[in-house]
Parts: C-alpha cells; structure tokens; sequence
C-alpha cells in the first residue's frame, strides 16, 4: 500500500466582512422523489466529511442553496453535494445557512448532482451553465440507474477558461466507470449504480459509515481472536513449563536418591572392610 503523504497545513482563510445583520437564508423544499435520491447525497456526504475531517477550512454542504448574492435568488441552485476549500465553514453553516459566493469570496470546488427522476434533465442542460457561470472549478454527475435519467451514467466537467470541458472517463470490462477529480485528489466510480471514492494515494476507497463500521468490527473480532491464541498460546506455554519444572523436580529428586543410595553404598563397603 502507497504511504500516504505528509498532512499539509490547512491554508489561511481569507477575511469575509459579513452584512451588518444576516438573514439566514430559508430552508429548501424537499423534492417529492428525495427518497431515491438520499442514500447516495448522503453517503458522498458522509464518505467526504469523514476524508476531509482534519480540515477545519474545508466545507462539505448537501442540500443548501448556493447563490451569488443573498438578496437575489433568480440563479440559485441547491446541490446535492458541494465542496469548498478555504472558507469559514461555521458562518455558512451556521450563520448564513447557505453558501453566497459575494460573502464567501469563492465559489466552491466541487459539485456533485445525483439524478433523479424529476430534476435530472435540468442536471446536464441548464445547471452546467450556472455552476459555470459561478466559478465551480469542477461539477459532476452520477445517475444510479445508468444513464436512464442523465445523459450518462457519469460524468464531470472542468471549468477551463470559464467553460466546462468534460473530464475523460475510463469504462473498465466489469462495467465500472472511473474519472479523477483533481480539486478532490480522488477518483470518482461508478459501481453498479453505487457511487465510490478512490484514494490513489491510499490504495483503497475510501468507506462509507457501514463500510467503516464493518471494518472496525472486522478488526475488533481479529484482536479479540489474536488475544484468544495468545491466551491459549500462553496458557499452553504455562503448562509446558510447569511440565518441565515438574520433570525438573523428579530428575533432582532422583539424582538424590541415587547420591544418597552410592553414598549408603559406600559406608556399608567401608564398614565391612573394618569388620
């Protein structure tokens, strides 16, 4: 497995002057076909809050909206998944309840899409032109079903001169589609209708919360069974040793006895020859 590289300091974060008085901006409406959408905004969610966990400057955002300004919401939009580097994430969690690029100085990095019925046409005709239009350096899209509601199963652009060109994606034989996010420093995978993150320089993907929860368990029951045969080992150790002691014990007691019998040997010839 390839060592990871030296962890890198957070970069400083750049001075946002926040309106006098902020009004949190309001919660979006849940889609009606949110339930097929969830288990997959909420896994790239957990999987790239997890990964970026030792970044305090680093946003991971699911389901707020992300405009230019506050007060003019004609072009907002509310990703799927968003990530930003070099923020002030508890103002734009917690404050302001949305990502506004005029307050922040930045646009995030990364945006993610995940198709469903209702909305995935409106994910590659129009959205492109407004995640463009902000400055996202990088906007992909998954579609759990294949390509039957997005224009592909997956796909992701590249802001390049302030346009998107598309990202070159790799089939592989076993069906999976892979394509490297730079900003991320991850690949992204298409996995029967699963989406995965890979860590190139890990080796491995990166795990969900169940993934995660069944590895700990995996090592867990590994270290109890390693201290069992060390138990057993030690306990089988103990008892060849006091075998050996035992045996030890026998032989002296032996070797006393065979010294106590020669030297009884002796006396009886001694006394016989004075007799």
């Amino acid at each position: 497995m390839t060592t990871k590289p030296a962890a890198q300091p957070p970069p400083k974060i750049a001075p946002v002057t926040p309106p006098t008085k902020v009004e949190r901006l309001p919660n979006p409406k849940r889609k009606p076909d949110a339930m097929w959408q969830f288990p997959h905004t909420s896994r790239a969610y957990l999987i790239l809050e997890t990964h970026l966990r030792g970044r305090p400057d680093a946003l991971v955002a699911s389901e707020g909206y992300l405009c230019r300004y506050a007060n003019d919401r004609s072009d907002y939009v509310v990703p799927d998944c968003l990530v930003a580097f070099g923020v002030d994430t508890e103002y734009i969690r917690d404050v302001r309840n949305g990502y506004v690029i005029s307050e922040v100085g930045k646009p995030p990095e990364f945006v993610l899409e995940v198709a469903s019925e209702s909305t995935a046409k409106l994910d590659y005709t129009v959205k492109p032109g407004i995640y463009a239009g902000f400055g996202v350096a990088e906007y992909w899209r998954f579609d759990r079903t294949g390509g039957q509601w997005h224009d592909a199963p997956m796909a992701g652009d590249r802001l390049v001169d302030g346009a998107y060109q598309p990202i070159e994606l790799t089939t592989r034989e076993d069906g999976l589609f892979w394509g490297r996010s730079d900003v991320l420093g991850l690949d992204l995978c298409w996995d029967r209708g699963h989406l995965r993150f890979y860590d190139p320089a890990a080796g491995e993907y990166l795990p969900d919360l169940m993934e995660a929860i069944d590895q700990r368990d995996a090592a867990e029951a590994a270290r109890d069974a390693a201290a069992a045969r060390a138990a057993v080992e030690a306990a089988r150790a103990e008892t060849e040793a006091n075998r050996a002691e035992a045996e030890a014990a026998r032989a002296a007691e032996a070797a006393n006895r065979a010294a106590e019998a020669e030297a009884e040997l002796i006396r009886l010839r001694a006394q016989l020859g004075h007799s």
